[in-house]
């Protein structure tokens, strides 16, 4: 029955978020359809597609963004990782950024969503191509607490938020920096 119970919250946040960024309404779709047909959606073994988490991590200033270099991908990231059949993902979300960053206190920001995206994982040892259906929230963190980097980081940092993009420019970011500055850093 729990499982059921958040199941609905997760697709009246999806809902929710489609009301405000319509034109992501393909993605969102999509990510429903995975949700009300397929039982197996927040395992990582499914390899026909599965859930993911990942915190958009800003400081109390608002100046700066907590982002780790992935081992596996090879590009600077926002933390993150695999439902593991927790179908709570504002719960994964900050359970990964905890074992991400070793920084054990996160103030929630909002509970809805923050972004969403559909991106290709690569093949990777004996692990097939697969789609990661990520949902997104955003938590801030004291800047001068200790970071630790964990065994799937190759570096973990602040920084500056007019430095992100040029780590990453890739569009889920650059979406994902468009919306931190529209709802945050604009009066």
């Amino acid at each position: 029955m729990k499982r059921n119970v958040l199941e609905k919250v997760l697709s009246n946040k999806l809902d929710t978020y489609l009301k405000r960024y319509p034109s992501e309404r393909e993605k969102i779709t999509k990510t429903l359809h995975l949700l009300a047909n397929d039982n197996d959606c927040f395992k990582r073994t499914n390899w026909d597609g599965h859930f993911t988490a990942s915190a958009w991590v800003v400081d109390k200033s608002r100046k700066w963004i907590l982002m780790t270099h992935h081992k596996q991908l090879n590009i600077w990231l926002q933390l993150g990782g695999h439902a593991e059949d927790n179908n709570n993902l504002l719960e994964v979300a900050l359970k990964e950024a905890k074992e991400e960053s070793g920084i054990n206190n996160f103030n929630i920001i909002s509970k809805e969503i923050f972004d969403l995206d559909i991106h290709k994982i690569p093949k990777y040892g004996s692990n097939p191509e697969h789609l990661h259906y990520d949902v997104r929230f955003i938590l801030e963190a004291d800047k001068l607490e200790r970071l630790s980097i964990s065994t799937e980081s190759n570096d973990l940092a602040w920084v500056k938020i007019e430095d992100v993009l040029n780590l990453n420019p890739k569009k889920s970011i650059k979406r994902m920096m468009h919306k931190f500055v529209n709802q945050f850093l604009r009066s």
